[in-house]
């Protein structure tokens, strides 16, 4: 055997894989839930001296999306406003240079909430396809539903659409009415062959599966409830079953992502959802919402309704709404909107600290390297360690408002400011 063959076969076979170069294919990174297994990321970073920043690079139009990234290629949406063009860029993830942009759908603006963007649904990725999710306003006006006083909102339908990496459509499909005073947002995410994606909102709601490679139809089942809210389910394997959890429209569900039958169901707590769930391998967290404020652990072994049986712990003594949490090392990490960071006991529920960590917060939690990081508005990144005690690690400011939830991939940290997209790395652009 030869030198070369031998140091071949022990690279191979004895050095474990570089976790820094997984891929951050879609909303809340490979798992769904926001986690990391980077260890390689800088855990200090500064936008007004360049420090840890590799590039930076300038985005047309708006939007609170977050970014992808699948090798050396970055997916971003946004919208051109005064076009009103919903647009996919295409980047390089480690120059930042623009590759190609594309014009998914031409629309007038949808009614939104003036937190919300016209471009905040996350594309998602099989390093084959890119998958995005927009509103098209089909130019009718109808009286908004669920709001203290009602209102005419525009109307339309919820746009679908799969690019290669070249830039080329390969499908575009409309699966469903929307129609929200909070405007648009639902991030696809990907399961074996289908597409799936979550159609609550003040009208005919809905969640559909569509063929990811044609865009057809597979399965779609209606909600019981006509209420906006913009989760995207979490799909674990699970008490021997395939389970798809998401929380909205006055409920929290389980689905099966093979054809939609459900599992079970826990009625309310509360009517509007924002924040996705998280697992940890015992129970099921979810985070809300709106008019109550919610933070529940659920067990996943139940069938038909559970309301009563299947709640593990349930405390209302926390107002998160929009930032999605994190569960890590035994503690559920959440980031309320008013700015406030709280860490619970994630077995029992007790809550061991509660802190204000930024001005006010969009951005769902990420984590890596045994750390939570909070991103406020402000573009200034909070990083804790979890435990019975707040204990800050580092503060990081970009220099620039961020709203999009931070992306991490081999070995880099990407944040969409308002204007810009950043790329952190150790030694920056070295």
């Amino acid at each position: 055997m030869n030198l070369f063959l031998l140091f071949s076969l022990f690279f191979t076979f004895v050095l474990p894989p570089r976790v820094d170069a997984e891929n951050w294919p879609g909303w809340r990174g490979p798992r769904g839930d926001g986690s990391s297994l980077d260890t390689s990321i800088p855990l200090e970073w500064d936008g007004s001296s360049g420090k840890n920043v590799a590039w930076k690079t300038a985005v047309p139009g708006v939007g609170h999306a977050s970014p992808i990234v699948y090798g050396d290629r970055l997916f971003l949406v946004a919208c051109l406003e005064e076009e009103e063009e919903r647009i996919l860029l295409c980047y390089d993830s480690r120059t930042g240079k623009q590759v190609w942009q594309k014009t998914v759908l031409t629309s007038p603006l949808e009614t939104k909430n003036k937190l919300n963007s016209f471009a905040s649904s996350t594309p998602a990725t099989d390093g084959e396809l890119v998958y995005v999710a927009f509103q098209e306003v089909d130019g009718n006006m109808v009286e908004s539903l669920n709001t203290s006083k009602p209102r005419p909102i525009t109307s339309g339908r919820m746009v679908v659409a799969a690019y290669d990496f070249e830039g080329n459509q390969r499908w575009l499909v409309r699966p469903g009415t929307f129609a929200s005073c909070h405007g648009f947002c639902s991030s696809p995410i990907l399961y074996k062959d289908k597409l799936i994606v979550n159609g609550d909102h003040d009208g005919d709601s809905y969640i559909v599966a569509l063929n990811k490679a044609s865009g057809e139809t597979v399965w779609k089942r209606p909600r019981e409830h006509k209420t906006r809210s913009y989760t995207p389910p979490l799909i674990r394997e699970t008490n021997g079953r395939t389970q798809m959890v998401f929380s909205g429209s006055h409920c929290v569900v389980s689905l099966d992502p093979n054809d939609g039958a459900r599992h079970w169901k826990i009625d309310g707590p509360t009517e509007q959802y924002v924040a996705s769930m998280v697992y940890d391998g015992t129970y099921f967290y979810m985070v809300a919402g709106f008019p109550t404020y919610h933070a529940m652990a659920i067990r996943p072994d139940g069938e038909g309704n559970v309301t009563d049986t299947h709640v593990a712990w349930h405390v209302t003594n926390v107002r998160c709404y929009v930032p999605s949490p994190s569960v890590i090392d035994g503690y559920l990490v959440v980031a309320d909107d008013r700015g406030t960071g709280n860490c619970f006991d994630a077995a029992t529920g007790e809550r061991f600290w509660q802190e204000r960590l930024g001005d006010h917060f969009s951005a769902s939690l990420v984590t890596a390297k045994g750390l939570v990081f909070f991103l406020a508005d402000d573009g200034t990144m909070t990083l804790v360690r979890p435990g019975r005690e707040l204990e800050v690690v580092g503060t990081n400011a970009i220099g620039e408002e961020c709203r999009a939830s931070p992306a991490i991939a081999d070995g880099r940290l990407y944040l969409r400011g308002d204007k810009h997209l950043f790329c952190i790395r150790a030694g920056g652009g070295e």
